[in-house]
């Protein structure tokens, strides 16, 4: 990158994305509809008399969300396309008729950002500096995580960009984090980034000069997605039928069990929406001992409900990170087609994604192992992403790091870093 270029940094996630520029009176984010900092990283495919036309972000939901209201189903929302950089089989997908490369997905997404952001800023916006995660969804070994950089790198140059630079997303918060702490000694710190897909923790010594040094990174291939599905399967599938038989006596469910692990992976749900699955859940229906549960099943697949669910879904663990307890509550857009209200405590919350949070303190301790550090060395542990606001996440760096853990920019921080770290 030139001297001169913009210093502009990207924080493409698998649910938000954020673009930030740093200039020399300070950091500058790029802002979207309701002056939000951060987008959704998401997709719409609409049939059109011009052809297929896309569009993404606050404008995507809009689309989408109109033609519901509409009574009508034209268009193909596709969502958390990172989580599927890591997969060799998974080259794309057909939508009226044509196949899209993943890259191609990906790259419009992209381009409406560079551009928004080339609007907003005024500048020409071809070289960023773009968050990855340390270990890719899905990713198995380096070579797992190495492809998946390589075909997030080509989906960067077809939106327009012509060179991009990668750097771990917990590294862009903790240039984020020294940027904003204008006081502080020489100390070490842990970065704790959890977004949609990963949950990534990263080790650095700081100095009051600006230098900075990286001692260790590790990564999960999970966070607030997976908190998300074990709501799904412990409180929303139920009301859906997942434990409803057939009549007869002989506990055969009434619905396969697979669709129920599609209805976990919310950006899934609009596959589900086939002849062949919806012939599946009629039949279901007139067997099942709760036809009304699978009636609202169908109503969601039929509806192609996914986002509105993930909302309801979302606004329950917000809830519940406020709170001992929450109402789910979820009612689709015609009146009767589908309603659910199911009461749920954060203590139940906690149980459910009890196995998560093992292995996200597993990865803590395995770090500071790995970097010869004893708690006590670490001087401040800084959390960002949106599920550093779940009490049970913090707990587990409360425990250990007593009085040393804050909190900023949840949503923004990663791109802020990345936008200073070649300023």
């Amino acid at each position: 990158m030139s001297q001169s270029a913009p210093s502009i940094g990207i924080d493409f996630g698998t649910t938000n994305s954020s673009i930030a520029l740093a200039t020399p009176s300070g950091v500058q984010l790029l802002r979207f509809a309701d002056d939000r900092v951060s987008s959704r990283s998401i997709l719409y495919l609409e049939k059109s008399k011009r052809g297929i036309l896309s569009s993404s972000g606050p404008t995507a939901i809009e689309h989408y969300l109109a033609a519901h209201r509409d009574g009508d189903h034209p268009g193909r929302l596709i969502q958390s396309l990172k989580s599927y950089l890591t997969s060799r089989t998974l080259t794309g997908t057909e939508v009226f008729g044509r196949h899209y490369q993943l890259e191609e997905l990906i790259s419009r997404i992209l381009m409406d950002l560079r551009q928004r952001a080339e609007e907003q800023f005024g500048i020409p916006v071809r070289h960023a500096t773009v968050g990855r995660p340390v270990r890719f969804v899905g990713a198995e070994t380096d070579a797992d995580d190495n492809f998946a950089v390589e075909r997030l790198r080509a989906a960067f140059l077809r939106s327009g960009f012509t060179s991009v630079d990668f750097e771990f997303e917990p590294v862009g918060a903790a240039f984020s984090f020294q940027h904003r702490e204008t006081q502080f000694d020489d100390e070490t710190i842990l970065i704790g980034d959890f977004g949609g897909g990963t949950s990534d923790f990263s080790v650095l010594k700081l100095s009051r000069n600006g230098q900075r040094q990286v001692l260790g990174t590790s990564g999960l291939p999970f966070a607030g997605d997976a908190f998300d599905a074990r709501i799904v399967r412990k409180l929303v599938s139920p009301a859906l039928g997942s434990e409803s038989v057939q009549r007869g006596g002989k506990g055969i469910p009434a619905v396969p069990a697979w669709i129920y692990a599609n209805l976990e992976r919310w950006h899934y749900l609009s596959f589900l929406r086939t002849r062949n699955v919806l012939d599946i859940l009629t039949t279901a229906q007139k067997r099942a001992m709760e036809p009304e549960k699978i009636a609202s099943l169908q109503a969601i697949v039929d509806e192609d409900l996914g986002y509105q669910l993930h909302q309801a879904v979302q606004r329950t663990k917000t809830a519940l990170s406020r709170h001992d307890s929450a109402d789910f509550i979820f009612a689709g857009p015609d009146a009767g087609s589908v309603e659910l209200r199911t009461a749920v405590t954060r203590t139940d919350f906690e149980l459910w994604i009890a196995s998560e949070l093992t292995q996200i303190a597993t990865a803590v301790d395995s770090l500071l192992a790995a970097t010869s550090l004893a708690p006590s060395a670490i001087a401040r542990v800084f959390l960002t992403g949106g599920t550093s606001f779940v009490p049970a996440v913090r707990a587990i760096f409360e425990a250990r790091f007593p009085n040393r853990v804050v909190t900023g920019d949840e949503f923004t921080s990663v791109a802020q870093g990345l936008a200073l770290a070649h300023q």
